[in-house]
């Protein structure tokens, strides 16, 4: 008899302790959550509605529409590979076409409106950690990063890979992100800057005709080469480019515990330095906020000016694997969407005012859970029923 139950293995006591802490912790509103049957590993606003629709990657294989203002709608998926999903990205012709890196070492495509599976980008030998998308020279052009060490440049409509990026002096590792950076490229040059498993960043120059790694004049050593930039210990796993910002600042999340802010003016070195603690998978940032997640499950939300932690939410009982600013009409009802390998997403204010409420809710003893309005019990029968059945146990 084959049995898939943890408890009927051995388990140390920290893994036994993590286990029961994340049961108990399941089963929490906070967030307003919409729950899927699998891992989340990475999510993109839907170009369509890109105030209140994600498109995410999902370890079951496919790319699904989450519609924040119709949560019980979840049955839009994108499917093909038989691998998780661990990147996704929407390009090519009037944005219409999804892209999506998957274990299986392909870049898997669809027609965004109509469903319909399209080109397959083949050449990777490990997973596809990584895409975006670009125009260079009026071509719509696909941008892979994979954990074989390897930065692939596609034409869209073609399918045929233009060029291989690769950096022969220092030993560049599995790829964890690739952002395109708008503000240094031209319309026959991209710029793009990539995230790897070593604590390098790189930044790249994509022609149609070739390709070149930037190097430039270090700032701390006058007259030396700096081929890379070294602001983290280990692992960098997000790269955000700060549009809200004249200078366009690029903000990374690290292994080492921190998020940091590279100033563009200082030619990358750190400007700003965030202690989240644990590793950060994801940050976001706005005019008011640089929001940091990651491995400890919680959502920091930092006061961009003082540098001080605002609040730290609580939600989420796994790993929160990516953040989405999602803006609303005018910035009326801007909010910060969060994704994780418990299957949910969750959504929270940006506003002070919005997370101080969510924050004193979070914050109310445990006797104060129970609260009525008007007579009537916020419980439902089916949530009084599991919060008695939470604590017979």
């Amino acid at each position: 008899m084959q049995s898939a139950d943890p408890e009927h293995f051995f388990e140390t006591d920290a893994a036994q302790e993590k286990r029961h802490r994340r049961a108990a912790k399941a089963g929490n509103k906070y967030g307003n959550p919409i729950s899927l049957k699998s891992k989340i590993l990475a999510a993109v606003p839907d170009p369509r509605s890109p105030s209140s629709a994600l498109l995410v990657a999902e370890s079951a294989g496919a790319v699904r529409l989450v519609k924040l203002n119709e949560p019980e709608d979840t049955k839009t998926a994108y499917r093909g590979p038989t691998a998780p999903v661990c990147s996704v990205a929407v390009g090519g012709p009037h944005a219409g076409t999804l892209f999506a890196g998957s274990w299986d070492k392909n870049v898997w495509s669809w027609d965004l409106a109509s469903k319909a599976p399209g080109r397959k980008y083949v050449g990777h030998t490990d997973f596809v950690k990584a895409v975006v998308c670009a125009t260079v020279g009026g071509k719509h052009i696909l941008i892979s990063g994979g954990a074989d060490k390897k930065i692939m440049v596609w034409d869209i409509s073609t399918g045929v890979r233009l060029h291989t990026l690769q950096d022969g002096a220092v030993n560049m590792l599995s790829i964890q992100d690739l952002v395109v950076d708008h503000a240094s490229s031209t319309e026959s040059e991209v710029s793009v800057i990539s995230a790897s498993s070593d604590p390098h960043i790189r930044r790249w120059k994509i022609r149609l005709d070739g390709w070149e790694q930037v190097v430039e004049t270090s700032p701390d050593a006058p007259g030396t080469d700096r081929r890379t930039i070294l602001e983290h210990e280990t692992t960098v796993y997000k790269l955000v480019l700060d549009h809200d910002s004249d200078e366009v600042d690029l903000w990374t999340s690290s292994g080492d515990g921190t998020t940091k802010c590279l100033s563009r003016m200082r030619n990358f070195t750190c400007e700003d330095t965030f202690h989240h603690g644990d590793h950060v998978r994801a940050v976001a940032v706005t005019e008011k906020w640089v929001i940091t997640a990651g491995r400890d499950e919680d959502i920091k939300f930092w006061d961009r000016t003082s540098g001080k932690l605002h609040c730290s939410l609580v939600g989420h009982y796994d790993e929160v694997t990516e953040l989405v600013v999602l803006r609303g009409p005018g910035g009326s009802g801007d909010r910060v969407c969060s994704v994780s390998i418990d299957g949910t997403v969750r959504t929270w204010p940006l506003e002070k005012a919005g997370l101080d409420a969510a924050l004193e809710e979070q914050e109310k003893p445990a006797g104060e859970d129970k609260k009525e309005v008007g007579g009537e019990d916020l419980l439902s029968a089916e949530e009084e029923a599991e919060l008695a059945a939470l604590m017979d146990e």
